[in-house]
């Protein structure tokens, strides 16, 4: 084979894997921006906002604010929860917390167990309708995290690809100005 012809082809195949990972890197940020916009979007519209900065000035275990909360709810002390990072931890660090608390580290499933063995248990029964309530809430800020994280995975999947796209256009641009310079009779 010619020296002219692979240096050719090489350079149609680098050619055509910068104009791939540009759409790939494009097609990635648009799921970053999608994902990202979403969960900043559905967040703002409950207006959840953590506890204001002086709620975490005495942590007392039992309370709204309990020592174990000190390390990661109070970092967005008084902030309005619009990140999937901050529902994680709102999630996670603060409404698990309480629920163990007032569940007495049972989940809804063994207390609506016990609630259905003694259904006249009205104190019983309002537990597991608050415990229901704040696993599903949980389960859903744990949800709006799920789909920030996959769009930050998005976001580095799309610089990584956009980086590969230039340094692939680079080398196609390298291996045209060498298929211009190698003499036609050379062969490989």
């Amino acid at each position: 084979m010619k020296r002219r012809t692979l240096d050719l082809l090489l350079t149609w195949v680098g050619t055509i894997l910068t104009i791939v990972l540009i759409g790939a890197g494009t097609g990635l940020l648009i799921g970053y921006n999608f994902a990202n916009n979403q969960v900043t979007t559905q967040l703002a519209e409950q207006k959840i906002f953590f506890p204001p900065k002086a709620a975490f000035a005495h942590p007392v275990a039992g309370s709204e604010i309990t020592p174990s909360m000190i390390p990661s709810v109070s970092q967005y002390a008084g902030q309005q929860m619009l990140t999937g990072a901050q529902a994680e931890v709102y999630a996670n660090d603060f409404i698990a917390v309480h629920l163990n608390e007032i569940g007495g580290g049972l989940t809804y499933s063994q207390l609506s167990t016990k609630a259905q063995a003694d259904p006249n248990n009205t104190a019983l029964a309002g537990q597991v309708n608050t415990i229901f309530k704040g696993t599903m809430l949980r389960g859903s800020l744990l949800s709006a995290y799920e789909a920030w994280f996959f769009g930050q995975i998005a976001l580095y999947a799309a610089i990584g690809a956009f980086i590969a796209a230039a340094l692939m256009l680079v080398l196609s641009l390298l291996g045209l100005r060498h298929y211009r310079r190698v003499d036609d009779t050379t062969v490989v």
